[in-house]
């Protein structure tokens, strides 16, 4: 496996000394944080606070909005994390796109190296790049939310949540180089990624949450992994804060929350469980990899 770690580092290296592919993937990041900490979380927010009161019964409104804000962060946090392991993953990938319009790749193809090898140096450097930013922002958040005076979480947690950006960004980097392979220009690249990027938002329910998409939408939507992969992230990010929002209320408003959020997702009436859905996203970057494993081998003698 030396060829592969060779491989990951020259992508790694490329990707950090392109000082504007990395502003512009932080800056993409704070876009995204920004649009939906202060205009989408404020709204989701206030509607949450609403909710409360037409429950009706003794309650603390200050404690109310505190508790509901905590919990749309908490929420953003989750979809925020989903985006950046789609968007970065790509943009590290966009190096395999300038290989092959810069001759690179061509040599690598006739280099004794074997196909997956060479597939698995693209994947693993898109991979490590996207953990690395989303640690980074799930870092920036946990001190955010420690500053508006609310507790970190705990060891477990953030285990589990640094665990499903793995997993995700794994998934993204696999179909990542899957499209590299199609595409055989730079600009045909960034214009990809700016369709992706602003898709991306709504296919994973997080600039519309459920509740609020058409049925027949929300269905096809249970099909692609950014939703499940959000849906992962928002269990874990919000179970402390349903649990302190709606303390004292029947145990079902914090599950129709969960359901018109897209903290869970159901099918046929039923839950999907996080087994499933673990499963449902490997087998999407497993599956990615074998087909562009498979192309990559039948391009190669074609290039001969």
């Amino acid at each position: 496996m030396r060829e592969v770690y060779y491989l990951v580092k020259r992508n790694v290296l490329t990707f950090v000394r392109d000082y504007s592919a990395v502003f512009f993937s932080v800056l993409s990041m704070m876009i995204v944080l920004a649009l939906m900490v202060i205009f989408l979380g404020s709204l989701n927010s206030n509607g949450v606070v609403e909710v409360l009161k037409e429950l009706g019964g003794e309650r603390d409104a200050a404690l109310d909005k505190k508790n509901a804000e905590y919990l749309i962060q908490m929420w953003t946090l989750a979809g925020i994390l989903v985006v950046n392991t789609v968007t970065v993953t790509l943009t590290v990938m966009g190096g395999m796109v300038q290989d092959e319009s810069r001759g690179r790749l061509a040599s690598f193809y006739v280099a004794p190296v074997k196909r997956i090898k060479l597939a698995l140096g693209y994947v693993l450097s898109a991979w490590l790049v996207a953990v690395g930013m989303c640690v980074l922002t799930l870092v920036a958040g946990e001190v955010y939310m420690v500053a508006q005076g609310h507790e970190l979480l705990g060891a477990m947690e953030l285990i589990k949540i640094v665990g499903m950006i793995a997993l995700n960004a794994f998934v993204y980097a696999s179909l990542g180089y899957l499209l590299a392979m199609a595409i055989h220009s730079d600009s045909a690249w960034s214009g990809m990624l700016t369709i992706i990027g602003t898709l991306v938002g709504f296919v994973g329910a997080i600039y519309l949450p459920m509740s609020q998409l058409p049925e027949n939408v929300g269905n096809v939507l249970k099909c692609f992994p950014v939703l499940h992969g959000a849906a992962m992230m928002r269990v874990v990010l919000t179970k402390a804060a349903i649990e302190e929002t709606f303390a004292g209320l029947p145990e079902v408003a914090g599950d129709i929350f969960r359901e018109s959020m897209g903290v869970t997702i159901m099918i046929n009436g039923n839950e999907v469980s996080l087994g499933f859905q673990l499963l449902f996203l490997l087998a999407y970057g497993i599956i990615a990899i074998m087909i562009a494993t498979l192309i990559s081998k039948r391009r190669r003698v074609r290039d001969r």
